[in-house]
C-alpha cells in the first residue's frame, strides 16, 4: 500500500525514527492509526487558511495520555481498567490550544466514523465507549504494532506527534495574526497590500472558519454605511445604521444561523456547498423566514440557484413546494460579489476596520487570548 506524504510526514517519521531505532517508515505503513494521523495532519503547514480539525486529534490525544498517565505502556493491564470519566477527557481537551469550546462530537462517535470512512475494511474501532458508566477507552489494537516478531507500543510517539501538530498550527496562526497586525499598520500607506491579503483570504479552498470571519468582516463594515429610517409613526423616524452580529463560532454545526442584521432582521448563513438540501434544512430552521446565503464559492449567482432549483425539483416533484423554498432565499453572496464589495468599502476608506474585525474575531474562534 502506498502512503501519501506531505510536508508534516517528514516530522512525523522523524519522531517515530526517535522512538523506535530508525523503524518509522515501516511503522508508517503498519499501523492504520499512524496512517490515520499522517493523513490528519495535512493542514500543519499550509498555514492558518486550511482546516485544521482538532476534535479527533484531541480526542485520540487525551485518551493516549490518560493510557500513558495510568502506566500502562510499561505494566499492561489496561484491560481490566475501569476506564477514562468523559468529564475528565472534555475537561482535558478543552484545556488544549484552540480546544476551549470543543464538544464531545469526535469522543463518542465522529472519530469512529471518519475513521471508518478511512479504513472501511478494519475491523476495530480506534474508541470504546460505555454509554451505561460514560467511561472511554482508546483501543489497545491501535497503539501498538508488530513486525520482524517484535511488538512496538506507539503510545508515547502518538502523543508526541499530536503535540507536534499543535504546536505546527499555532505557528502557523501565530504567523497569520502577526500579518494581520502588520497589514493594519501599513493599510494607509500600501492598500493593495490590504486588497491583495483580503482577496487572498476569500478562495474556495480555505479553511471554512477563515472564510466566514472574512465575510463577516466585509459585510459588517458595508452595511454599516448604510442607513434607513423607521418607527412606529411617520412623525417619530429615527436613524438607524445596519448592524450585522454574529451568532456563534463559526463552522460550528450547532444548527444556528450565522449573521442577523438589525434593526432589519435579515438571517445570514454561510455555507461551502450547493446543496438544495442543506439550504432548504437553514431555511426549514426558521419556517422559510428569507434567508441571505454567503457561498465559498466562485460559481455566478445564476448558476446557484439554477443548481439548487434541479436539485429541488428532483427531490420534492412538487412545484409549489419548491417555489416556496426558493422564493425563501433572500440572496445569495458569491466570492466575486464579496470581492466586489469589499472593493466599495476600501473606496470608502474603511478598509482598516475590515482587517481589525479579521484580527478581533480571528483572535476570538481560535483562542489566541489563551495561548499568548
Amino acid at each position: 500500500m502506498s502512503i501519501p506524504e506531505h510536508h508534516f510526514t517528514d516530522t512525523l517519521l522523524a519522531i517515530l525514527d526517535r522512538h523506535f531505532e530508525n523503524q518509522g517508515k515501516a511503522i508508517l505503513n503498519t499501523s492504520v492509526m499512524i496512517q490515520y494521523l499522517n493523513l490528519k495532519t495535512k493542514a500543519a503547514n499550509r498555514g492558518s487558511k486550511s482546516r485544521a480539525g482538532f476534535a479527533n486529534h484531541y480526542a485520540i490525544y487525551v485518551l493516549v495520555e490518560d493510557y500513558l498517565n495510568g502506566g500502562f505502556a510499561n505494566k499492561g493491564g489496561y484491560a481490566d481498567y475501569e476506564g477514562a470519566k468523559f468529564t475528565d477527557l472534555l475537561r482535558r481537551q478543552r484545556e488544549l490550544p484552540f480546544g476551549s469550546k470543543l464538544q464531545n462530537h469526535a469522543l463518542n462517535h465522529r472519530l469512529n466514523e471518519e475513521f471508518k470512512k478511512y479504513f472501511p475494511v478494519c475491523e476495530y474501532l480506534p474508541v470504546i465507549r460505555d454509554a451505561e458508566s460514560n467511561r472511554y477507552w482508546l483501543n489497545e489494537k491501535f497503539i501498538s504494532v508488530q513486525f520482524d516478531k517484535v511488538t512496538f507500543n506507539l503510545a508515547a510517539a502518538i502523543h508526541e506527534i499530536i503535540d507536534a501538530y499543535i504546536q505546527a498550527r499555532k505557528s502557523a496562526f501565530s504567523e497569520f495574526m502577526v500579518y494581520c497586525q502588520e497589514i493594519i499598520d501599513v493599510q494607509e500607506k500600501s492598500p493593495e497590500k490590504a486588497i491583495q491579503f483580503i482577496q487572498g483570504l476569500l478562495r474556495p479552498n480555505v479553511d471554512a472558519r477563515i472564510f466566514e470571519i472574512v465575510s463577516f468582516a466585509i459585510l459588517k463594515q458595508h452595511y454599516a454605511d448604510q442607513r434607513i429610517y423607521w418607527g412606529w409613526s411617520l412623525e417619530e423616524l429615527v436613524e438607524d445604521a445596519l448592524t450585522l452580529y454574529k451568532t456563534g463560532r463559526t463552522n460550528a454545526n450547532d444548527g444556528g444561523i450565522d449573521f442577523v442584521m438589525k434593526p432589519l432582521g435579515r438571517f445570514f448563513q454561510v455555507t461551502e456547498t450547493v446543496d438544495a438540501g442543506k439550504y432548504f434544512l437553514d431555511v426549514d430552521k426558521v419556517q422559510r423566514y428569507p434567508v441571505t446565503f454567503v457561498v465559498k464559492t466562485n460559481e455566478s449567482t445564476d448558476a446557484i440557484i439554477e443548481k439548487i432549483s434541479h436539485q429541488a425539483e428532483a427531490k420534492y416533484q412538487i412545484k409549489a413546494i419548491v417555489k416556496k423554498y426558493i422564493e425563501s432565499i433572500e440572496e445569495i453572496i458569491n466570492i466575486p460579489k464579496l470581492v466586489e464589495i469589499f472593493q466599495q468599502v476600501l473606496e470608502s476608506g474603511n478598509g482598516t476596520s475590515v482587517i481589525e474585525e479579521i484580527v478581533l474575531q480571528s483572535r476570538v474562534e481560535f483562542n489566541v487570548e489563551a495561548e499568548e
